[in-house]
């Protein structure tokens, strides 16, 4: 690799993280070495349609991402779709979707902008319509536009495709969608466009839009659809497992305590910059805990999100902050159970801890201990976890 494209592999590695997939890596590492060169911010497309007024942490994964950029001194073309929103966008549907008026979608996109500027920088921000060249567009210009796309292809897309094969109603005017769209990018002259894993087919429309027009063609980054607080389906306010950004502190608070471990650690991944090789580290309690203060805090400030963990502790979480474990440090190698569940007085004797084991009422790393003469191997900085009974649950920590 050339030297000087070696010197953004980090960056490269940065905006990568958490996407599904980057076509192509290779043009990514290009674009941002050539934008440095000429000294000149890339143009990061990013297209919503305003059709609900109400944004959620399923969009934060794609401001996230938006934010990552400005930060490396790039731009993001935030186009709202009011054109397109008219048309409904097709992704994921199984009928045709109401089309919206115009007065509803700009009313939408001025709650998205408010909304929006709380995670990305507005001075790095170039908010544009596609009703500013769609509206001028005249019929000779979409018929060259519709001839530069077959049927055939625009049937490849997994959602037509279905539906074509169940004898479900497609509208004409479906299949203008993905073309405007990717019509969009060749008037925003886009270096690198950002969508879910749903728009993929959108996204790749506009590369071949570009290349037909002349332009070189934008990267294009896709991410993943986050699960809504079921744990299960993509979150979205009709599944009724969404977490609003103008959700109240106390309430995303507690949607975010909800949630599973598991997809915890997705959220810290998708939501945040934080070392997840740290957060592992945190009890699963603590790890939550400190999720959901940075989100509230994200959205409402230090003071509300501090109010909020208040309310929580004083409430609901009076028993969820019982599960976290005391710390205790060892410097020795190793350890017996046994030995140790007497040495902190969790059993009065050998025998009474060996009982305790031979009860089922002993975890090591959430983990039932049946073996009496099991001994606790460390790794220098290493946490285990010991649970004696329903109440006592401690970590065990090695520190050189």
């Amino acid at each position: 690799m050339d030297n000087h494209l070696k010197k953004f592999e980090k960056q490269a590695e940065l905006l990568s993280r958490g996407t599904e997939e980057v076509i192509h890596k290779e043009a990514l590492l290009k674009k941002l070495a050539e934008a440095s060169q000429e000294k000149r911010p890339l143009r990061v497309k990013v297209g919503i349609d305003p059709t609900a007024p109400r944004l959620h942490l399923g969009h934060l994964v794609l401001l996230q991402k938006m934010r990552q950029f400005q930060d490396l001194g790039h731009n993001i073309l935030f186009l709202i779709g009011d054109f397109t929103g008219m048309i409904g966008d097709p992704t994921g549907r199984s009928e045709i979707r109401k089309p919206l008026t115009r007065q509803d979608v700009l009313k939408n996109a001025e709650t998205y902008k408010e909304q929006v500027f709380k995670i990305i920088d507005p001075k790095r921000t170039i908010i544009r319509f596609n009703s500013e060249w769609m509206d001028r567009m005249t019929a000779e210009k979409m018929v060259h536009l519709t001839s530069q796309y077959t049927v055939a292809r625009l049937l490849e897309r997994d959602d037509f495709q279905k539906r074509y094969q169940a004898s479900q109603p497609i509208g004409v005017h479906e299949f203008l969608y993905p073309l405007i769209q990717g019509y969009d990018s060749v008037m925003l002259e886009a270096d690198i466009e950002l969508g879910g894993t749903d728009q993929k087919f959108n996204l790749l429309v506009g590369r071949v839009l570009q290349k037909l027009y002349g332009q070189p063609q934008q990267v294009v980054m896709t991410l993943p659809l986050l699960e809504g607080t079921d744990g299960q389906r993509k979150m979205s306010k009709s599944f009724g497992n969404d977490i609003a950004f103008k959700d109240a502190p106390f309430e995303m608070f507690g949607k975010i305590m909800s949630i599973r471990d598991e997809l915890m650690y997705r959220y810290y991944e998708l939501l945040t910059d934080k070392d997840l090789n740290e957060v592992k580290l945190l009890h699963p309690m603590e790890a939550k805990l400190l999720l959901a203060f940075s989100l509230v805090e994200r959205f409402h400030g230090e003071t509300r999100a501090q109010a909020a963990r208040d309310q929580f502790d004083n409430t609901v979480g009076r028993e969820t902050q019982a599960e976290i474990p005391e710390e205790f440090v060892r410097y020795e190698g190793a350890v017996k159970i046994v030995d140790l569940i007497v040495e902190k007085s969790w059993a009065k004797s050998k025998r009474a801890a060996r009982q305790l084991i031979s009860q089922g009422a002993v975890t090591l790393n959430q983990q039932k201990v049946i073996d009496p003469a099991l001994e606790i191997l460390f790794k220098s900085g290493e946490r285990q976890e010991i649970k004696v009974g329903k109440k006592n649950r401690y970590y065990l920590i090695k520190k050189d």
